[in-house]
């Protein structure tokens, strides 16, 4: 599967499934006025931006999503709302990433050779290899936001990268960002494309040249959807004590073993994703996530919400059925065709349509590409 076609849907994916217990990061647009810089081409930034890695830096990203997640009795908004995370990196590896929850944080250090997990509300360490941020990014609780890409620079790379090739792509001026001068870069689906979305914005540094904020923006509204950047940036050589890490007295430490998969558990691997048999249906703005999900795949998403909205542990409700129609038919409105028939999740940035055997469907698409896209599930 090309990684690049189905970047900007996973994306809505994130946000999309906010219904589902995902979210994005986001955060509110820099302030002051836009400050007066030398002409630069769209190309010249689009290059910059597929070009950017993050060097050494410290700072904060602000998360604030407005989507228009439905609203569930007993279901809190998951990804309406505002948190902030706190980012340090030297640019060669070592990282520091706090996620702050009222009284409590939780904080991922990698010092470059081993990496932490601590816990403050559980007073738990988890001891993991350097390395692991980005297969295991500190895990969230019910009811808090998980994260797309943590820094502004992967996201928008990634993002670029995707539909560039199916935008009208030009610089709109300038503005501040975490009180730093940048270009705005602006990508525009071409007139051919079907897209809820109107345009994604991207904040570049005028002296770093890398992206600094990612905005969506739907049709109808100037108020972005989704955006992720700095709230504050500091760039350069950070304080050496922030990558390194003891766990604190009386912590429970734990190591989870690390064994290289067997042929045998590989094996198992590709046969669970060829099984899965996800489709890409259609390219660009356009393109449709599409799979078959198992009923015990759903029942485990419905037990997800219920749990996140009663606040209680499932063992307490062990062997409890759980009614997924019934969630499912909470969070959106019914749906029949030719096709079948299921239930459409409608959000600002798209929408996920989930038929009654099992079929999903999901894109930052209309209705009716959805509805074309599921009748082509195999």
């Amino acid at each position: 599967m090309n990684r690049r076609r189905v970047t900007v849907v996973a994306a809505a994916v994130g946000v999309v499934a906010g219904a589902t217990g995902l979210g994005v990061l986001a955060m509110p647009a820099g302030a002051g006025p836009a400050p007066v810089l030398p002409d630069v081409s769209a190309e010249a930034l689009v290059e910059s931006v597929l070009g950017a890695k993050p060097a050494a830096f410290g700072g904060t990203v602000a998360v604030n999503n407005d989507l228009g997640i439905p609203s569930v009795a007993g279901v809190p908004q998951l990804s309406d709302g505002a948190s902030t995370v706190r980012m340090w990196t030297d640019g060669t590896g070592k990282l520091r990433v706090q996620l702050p929850n009222g009284d409590s944080e939780r904080t991922f250090v990698d010092d470059g050779e081993t990496a932490w997990l601590w816990d403050s509300a559980e007073q738990t360490v988890t001891k993991l290899p350097h390395g692991s941020f980005e297969e295991r990014k500190p895990e969230l609780k019910p009811g808090e936001q998980q994260a797309a890409p943590t820094d502004p620079v992967t996201l928008s790379r990634q993002v670029v990268a995707a539909v560039q090739e199916y935008s009208d792509v030009t610089v709109d001026g300038t503005a501040r960002v975490a009180n730093r001068p940048v270009y705005e870069l602006v990508l525009t689906p071409k007139p051919t494309e079907k897209t809820v979305l109107r345009e994604v914005r991207v904040a570049v540094d005028s002296e770093l040249r890398v992206p600094l904020r990612v905005a969506v923006l739907t049709n109808g509204t100037d108020a972005p959807a989704v955006q992720v950047g700095f709230s504050d940036l500091n760039v350069g050589p950070q304080d050496a004590s922030l990558f390194a890490f003891t766990p604190p007295a009386g912590a429970k430490v734990t190591e989870p073993e690390v064994e290289e998969p067997s042929a045998e558990e590989k094996a198992a691997a590709e046969k669970a994703i060829t099984e899965a048999n996800t489709q890409v249906i259609g390219e660009g703005w356009d393109t449709v996530l599409a799979a078959r999900v198992s009923q015990d795949a759903l029942t485990g998403l419905a037990q997800q919400q219920e749990q996140q909205g009663e606040n209680r542990r499932w063992e307490e409700r062990e062997g409890q059925d759980v009614d997924v129609q019934g969630l499912l038919k909470q969070l959106g409105k019914p749906l029949s065709g030719t096709w079948g028939s299921g239930t459409l999740i409608t959000t600002r940035v798209g929408g996920v349509l989930i038929a009654d055997d099992g079929r999903v469907a999901v894109g930052a698409v209309p209705e009716q590409v959805l509805v074309d896209a599921i009748g082509q599930v195999k």
